[in-house]
């Protein structure tokens, strides 16, 4: 099918209408899946399924050492540089194994302390089990995942997030049939290696031309410049999630689990529609600031991403949002308490997504310290104002801590962001 006009001359709106068919179709896979969980497990098993995937996501950064925006960046840098892309394989290939065998080791030594600090029970030590045999899966999954997004190859991109997804999907219905709560966390943990599966038909020939599997060596000559992305990665992504493990718990203890189900129900909703921005970003935001080496043209790109997606996201944003209590009376029955969390969770987001396009600027241009600092504070209000506003608002207390949080990391983001370019246009003056 022949893509109208405007949308084919435009590289965001190409990107995003592929996406938005696959987010399509996922969302209403997920809206099934959704009601089949809040119906056969309840809130209380959707709260622990919470726990397994904030687990996942951890170790997503964890078991490649965070290489992921690293791969992207020096792989929309250096595609066309064979032996350049050697070396910086060959240095992630160590890290893959340090990081497998580190989180391996931590998974399964430590599975018996991890189920009853997670859970609060030992009925789980077999999650952590299975996954310590997992990580190199997703370890090797997550990079060949970055090598798809650095070469902007949005469609197959499509194709496997979509096609890996359904069987995903398939595998967790199975395990929900014959032992439900138990199988469905199996087919969690198992998802990387389906994944990585899909990846190998769809892509493996183009990887080989990308990844000379034949010349990589073990070897540390991209240490540093990939060290600064296992940092920012062990931020966003492995502190963000053991936060939101810790506000889970905190929830559950200060009111009760099917609270925590509620939030982690609403947490969900929000992740299937805010996969509709990661595909952007991963294929062209972060290869397009990398490419950028001014303070006019960033604007211009930024602006141009704005009024592209923005109006898109507020539109489905509100859709949510009248539809609320229709998608909780048919995907979460009984969860009436989710209710009151739509509208700051919502807003919250908004802000997020407006925020994480100026941001993929410090993942771009290597920025470390910018990038530590602004996470650090998101972090740190996240968790100070989730603990002070559940004390006066309860579950609900959580998401307007969330609305907050992303105001004021926005209204940091923009001045660290323009205070870079005004910082590096007088330096090319004095030169």
């Amino acid at each position: 099918m022949k893509l109208p006009k405007f949308i084919s001359d435009n590289i965001v709106l190409k990107i995003t209408s592929l996406n938005a068919v696959v987010i399509a179709i996922r969302l209403v896979i997920s809206a099934f899946i959704q009601w089949l969980l809040a119906t056969t497990v309840g809130a209380a098993g959707i709260a622990n399924i919470g726990q397994v995937r904030n687990v996942m996501a951890m170790l997503t950064s964890t078991t490649s050492l965070g290489t992921f925006n690293g791969v992207v960046k020096y792989v929309a840098e250096f595609k066309k540089d064979q032996p350049e892309l050697s070396k910086v394989f060959s240095t992630v290939t160590v890290f893959i194994l340090l990081g497998s065998l580190i989180s391996a080791a931590v998974l399964f030594f430590g599975a018996s302390f991890l189920s009853t600090y997670l859970f609060n029970s030992q009925e789980f030590i077999y999650v952590f089990q299975l996954l310590a045999v997992i990580v190199p899966f997703i370890a090797i999954n997550r990079v060949v995942n970055a090598v798809v997004s650095g070469l902007s190859d949005y469609k197959r991109y499509a194709k496997i997030e979509l096609i890996s997804y359904i069987l995903a999907t398939v595998a967790l219905i199975i395990g929900l049939y014959f032992t439900e709560l138990k199988g469905v966390l199996i087919a969690i943990a198992i998802a990387p290696i389906i994944q990585l599966i899909v990846l190998a038909f769809v892509f493996g020939k183009i990887l080989k031309t990308y990844v000379p599997l034949k010349s990589l060596k073990l070897s540390f000559i991209y240490k540093n410049q990939l060290l600064a992305f296992t940092l920012m990665s062990f931020i966003s992504t492995f502190l963000l999630n053991y936060v939101e493990l810790d506000i889970r718990t905190l929830v559950t203890e200060e009111i009760n689990i099917n609270e925590a189900g509620y939030w982690t129900a609403m947490t969900f909703i929000s992740k299937n529609y805010m996969v509709f921005a990661t595909g952007l970003f991963t294929l062209y935001v972060l290869p397009k600031f990398a490419s950028i080496h001014s303070k006019s043209e960033f604007k211009h790109e930024v602006l141009n991403i704005y009024k592209t997606i923005l109006p898109i996201f507020a539109l489905g944003m509100v859709i949510v949002y009248l539809l609320r209590n229709y998608i909780i009376r048919f995907i979460y029955p009984e969860f009436t308490g989710m209710e009151p969390l739509f509208k700051w969770q919502l807003f919250g987001d908004f802000i997020r997504l407006s925020a994480l396009v100026l941001a993929h600027q410090f993942l771009a241009k290597r920025l470390v310290k910018s990038f530590i600092i602004t996470e650090l504070i998101s972090l740190g209000l996240f968790f100070v104002l989730s603990k002070v506003f559940i004390q006066h608002y309860g579950t609900e207390g959580i998401v307007i801590a969330h609305f907050v949080r992303y105001i004021i990391y926005f209204i940091i983001v923009v001045f660290v962001v323009l205070f870079y370019y005004d910082k590096t246009t007088a330096n090319r003056e004095q030169l």
